[in-house]
This record gives structure tokens, sequence and C-alpha cells, in this order.
């Protein structure tokens, strides 16, 4: 398997959904959602873009960092590299409907752990969606974490426990989601949660909990203090807000204020080992791949998602080396270029 045929086949799959563009940005498919683009004007999934664009590295060669390590520990599970898939539904209407909802999520979940990392699986209006990566994450021994919408708490709390007794890794709340027109169509609403119906959840999960669409320094805070073990700074891939910042320009602030009390993944805009440099030395502990993941799925099965999470893995060594940093520990911010 090389890249150029990964596409090729991806392209085909997706076509009429995804453009499977040279450089992914959001320009060609902007306001195209459902489907691959961002909402409205598409500058939410333009800004992800954009930020980590406009971040520099500084390059030294003078040092020791020859072999980086890039394994991590999370939730006491080691891993082979920083680098997870992120929850991704909707194969139907979002993707082209090539691949089914079932097969889909089972590609991710087992490509990632044969790459030695864990892949999340997400929620929707369609019952199918939930369950089929509850079943994916089961026949991988529990190596998943499950992401559920912003429904009621009673909803919220029976699917985390479902999750709880296949053994997931974790679970969590992707809160982003709280306006998704899909869910609404779907009859079954999603909004916004209070600091007591989120301590509420938490306190009837026995597994580390993740809440998943922080963008901001208070809510990040918040998110401390009901309990929550890992945040994910994400504007939900620029589908859901338009205009928002993108997530590399809000993560250092948020990384300020509780890095080392929460675990912090960042989501957005990923696409490239060099990306995910960026993302840690902005303060995050690891990053969460989204649209890559869907090119590996269609382009070449759970194979092809192997591939890609260890290209991007590949890449992120290669940066590490020529940054000087020998594990992910030693990555902040004295790599970025500051004028």
């Amino acid at each position: 398997m090389n890249l150029e045929e990964l596409r090729s086949v991806a392209k085909e799959n997706l076509k009429g959904f995804c453009r499977v563009c040279s450089f992914c940005d959001g320009k060609a498919c902007r306001g195209e959602v459902p489907g691959m683009g961002g909402v409205g004007t598409g500058s939410s999934f333009i800004a992800n873009i954009d930020a980590l664009s406009n971040i520099k590295l500084n390059l030294r060669t003078i040092h020791n960092a020859k072999d980086p390590d890039i394994c991590i520990e999370l939730f006491g599970k080691k891993l082979s590299m920083p680098i997870l898939a992120a929850p991704i539904t909707g194969t139907s209407y979002n993707m082209g409907a090539k691949i089914s909802e079932e097969d889909f999520i089972q590609m991710v979940i087992s490509g990632s752990k044969e790459a030695g990392t864990i892949g999340m699986c997400g929620d929707g209006g369609n019952p199918v969606f939930y369950e089929s990566g509850l079943k994916a994450i089961k026949e991988e021994n529990g190596e998943g974490i499950a992401i559920i919408k912003p429904r009621e708490n009673s909803e919220i709390i029976e699917r985390a426990k479902k999750a709880e007794e296949i053994g997931a890794i974790a679970v969590g709340v992707d809160i982003d989601g709280a306006g998704l027109i899909t869910m609404a169509l779907m009859g079954q609403p999603v909004g916004p949660k209070t600091k007591q119906e989120l301590k509420e959840i938490i306190s009837k999960i026995n597994i580390p909990f993740i809440l998943k669409g922080i963008m901001t320094v208070d809510e990040a805070q918040m998110a401390v203090e009901v309990g929550a073990k890992a945040i994910v700074v994400s504007n939900h891939g620029g589908r859901i807000l338009d205009y928002t910042p993108g997530v590399a320009e809000v993560l250092p602030n948020i990384a300020k204020k509780v890095k080392g009390k929460i675990t912090i993944f960042a989501d957005g805009g990923v696409r490239s080992g060099v990306d995910v440099l960026k993302y840690l030395a902005l303060g995050a502990d690891a990053v969460l791949v989204g649209r890559p993941v869907i090119i590996g799925a269609f382009g070449g099965g759970k194979e092809g998602v192997k591939f890609i999470l260890e290209k991007i893995a590949k890449e992120l060594k290669q940066a590490m080396i020529l940054t000087g940093c020998n594990d992910i520990q030693s990555v902040d911010e004295k790599i970025i270029y500051k004028k």
C-alpha cells in the first residue's frame, strides 16, 4: 500500500461527498454539511488549518535527540503514539455510504489498535452509529473510547454504562454537538449542559470521562471542577458554528490554566506529524485525527487507517529529531518560533 493508491481509491469511494484534495483545507467543500465541509462559510474549518499553518518551528540539529520516543500513557495504557482516531459517524449522509457505518467504525477501531493506539467511536440519530462503535470496541477487547452526543442525562448515562460493560477505556460527551441539526431532524434533540448536569453524569460513571468541544479557558476550568479526566479542545471540525477561532489559537491559554490538572487533547486540522508536534508544543497531551482517518478507511480499510496513523507518527518522530525533542514530555513552546 502507498499513499497515492490509497488516495485514489478513497477519491472514487467518496465521490460526490469529498474531493480528497491534495491538501485538505476546507476551501473546496465550504458549506457542504451534510458532507465533509465546514458549516456556513466554512471559516471555522479553515481557521483550524490556518491557525496551525501560522505556527513556525525552530530548527535545531545540535543535540542528542537521535531516536525520539513518541510513546505516551493514557488512562493507564501505553500507546505507541500521542495520536488517536477522532470519533466520526454518518457514513451514509456525510461520506456517500460506499462503506457501511458498522464496517467503517470497525476499520477505525481495529486499524487504530494495530497501529498501537486508540480509536474513538461516535453517536448520532441512528442507533446503529453508537451500537456499531460499541461492537467494534468489544471485538478489540475494550480498546476504544466511546463518545456520546449531549442528550438527556438519563440517555447519556445509559449509553455510558454500555461502554463500561464492554470494557471501553473511557467514555465522553461531545458537548460541542449541542446544536446539531441532524440530531434534531431525527427526533433526538441535543443541547448544552449545566455544571450540575455534568457532575451527575460523571458521578454515575466508573471509567474516565472526557468532555469534547472545549474552546474557552472558563469551560476548561469547569471541566476540571466537575471531575472530567480529559478535555478535547475542538470546534467540532468547524461543522457546527461558523466564525470560531482555530483550535491552535485558543489552546495555549487553555493549557496555561489546566495543564497537569486534566488530560488535554487537541482536535482540528491535523494533516501531518508536524501538525501533531505543533499541538503538543502548544500544550496538548495528545491529538485526535479525523479526515485523514476517513481517507485511510475509504482507501484501504483497517490497513488504510493503520497506514495513515503510522505515517503521521513517522512524520512526528522526524520533526522531533529536527527540533531537538527526545520524547513527548520534552516537547514544549521552546520549539515554536517567536519574533
